[in-house]
């Protein structure tokens, strides 16, 4: 699988996604496409954890008073679900390989990998 999971109001994500050559792979925008258990499952088994998927940055973390929390891996999973914001982003799967995130480690990884 070739996805790349990204959030189209968000100029980051679009910058990003402007210098990566995207070509051949599907691009799902998760406000307008949410996603399903199943892919949410299948990153947090490539990453490892949910918690390396999960954004603390979202508004919503701190409305929802979860810095006051302690959230189990179960948890963050159905945060992520339920709330595309929560999503670390952009997240690019290319086959058995996971990115996570807009840090420049993670962004020029994968201008490597797709190039």
């Amino acid at each position: 699988m070739k996805r790349i999971f990204y959030l189209g109001t968000c100029d980051t994500c679009k910058r990003i996604l402007n210098s990566w050559n995207t070509e051949g792979i599907e691009l799902q925008d998760i406000k307008t496409e949410p996603m399903n258990a199943e892919q949410v499952d299948h990153m947090i088994s490539l990453s490892g954890s949910a918690e390396a998927l999960f954004s603390r940055r979202a508004r919503k973390y701190k409305e929802l008073g979860l810095k006051d929390k302690t959230l189990s891996e179960a948890d963050i999973r159905q945060l992520i679900i339920n709330e595309y914001t929560f999503l670390k982003r952009p997240v690019l799967i290319l086959e058995d390989n996971i990115f996570v995130g807009n840090s420049e480690k993670v962004v020029k990884a994968v201008a490597e990998a797709l190039s």
